[in-house]
């Protein structure tokens, strides 16, 4: 990584956007899911903890968080390959209403994967939420039913996001350079 560890990212979206955008989200879904019985957020580890965090508490609905991991054969670090599970959910969503949340769709990938393998499990309802979306980085047509933030093709850290496991804790999305730039 180009940028000293000791200097902070450059502020990409602040804390106070970041805050407003993830309370319009948790009111659409609320709404959406007001007659659901229960939703289950299932969380795409690792960059969608404070996300999956701040969302979850500002629903008003009846909600069970559960977690998923996977990884790709990475090509290079700005290139993944094929993806792979790393750890399921412990929860049988068989009828149940579920919603993906992740932190970035990159090249959607990784969501057309999950998207394929909840699917088969029979849920009562599959979408989706993401808190950036890359279009220009798109290779997989992959439907987001709530979207916190369109971005450009930049390496961005921060509010669970990171490069080489750095910065995840930063309370705003910085933008970074990476060693490819």
């Amino acid at each position: 990584m180009k940028n000293d560890h000791a200097t902070k990212p450059a502020v990409f979206i602040g804390e106070g956007a970041i805050r407003t955008r993830v309370s319009q989200l948790a009111r659409k879904i609320s709404t959406d899911y007001a007659d659901a019985d229960e939703l289950l957020l299932v969380g795409v580890l690792r960059g969608c903890y404070i996300f999956l965090s701040d969302l979850s508490r500002l629903l008003t609905i009846k909600r069970r968080i559960d977690f998923i991991a996977v990884t790709t054969y990475e090509q290079t670090i700005t290139m993944p390959g094929a993806v792979r599970l790393l750890m399921d959910v412990r929860t049988d969503i068989a009828g149940k209403h579920v919603l993906i949340v992740d932190d970035i769709l990159d090249t959607g990938k990784t969501l057309q994967y999950l998207l394929q393998t909840f699917q088969a499990r029979n849920p009562a309802s599959l979408k989706t939420c993401v808190l950036l979306r890359k279009s220009e980085r798109l290779i997989e047509d992959v439907q987001i039913d709530y979207l916190g933030f369109d971005i450009p093709d930049v390496w961005v850290v921060g509010y669970g996001l990171d490069y080489a496991d750095q910065n995840r804790a930063l309370p705003y999305i910085g933008m970074v350079k990476t060693e490819e730039d």
